[in-house]
């Protein structure tokens, strides 16, 4: 999965805005963090705790927890070798998250 794809699956959801600079964008509901660019090849993906073990579980390669992130709610998708289709299902789960 490219950036170009992430950025254009973000704005395909309601109320998704582009935030944040142009060498690291990020989308937003409502002023509330969906997903961000941390590198060309990873994004930060805002996702409820309760789920993330199970994205973890299910999709080894295309997901990680770094140390800083543990306590929370996000994960990191490595777009270098992603699934397209867990990428979005993580950035869905983020948008319902951030969505009130």
């Amino acid at each position: 999965m490219t950036l170009d794809e992430v950025a254009r699956y973000a704005e395909s959801l309601p109320h998704v805005k582009r935030k944040g600079t142009e060498s690291r964008p990020a989308w937003y509901v409502h002023d509330r963090l969906v997903v961000r660019v941390q590198d060309r090849d990873t994004v930060v993906i805002r996702v409820p705790l309760s789920r993330r073990e199970l994205l973890l579980e299910t999709y080894p390669d295309t997901f990680g927890v770094p140390p800083r992130m543990e306590a929370h709610h996000k994960v990191e998708a490595y777009l270098d070798r992603a699934e397209a289709r867990a990428v979005r299902a993580a950035i869905d789960l983020a948008w319902e998250l951030q969505h009130r």
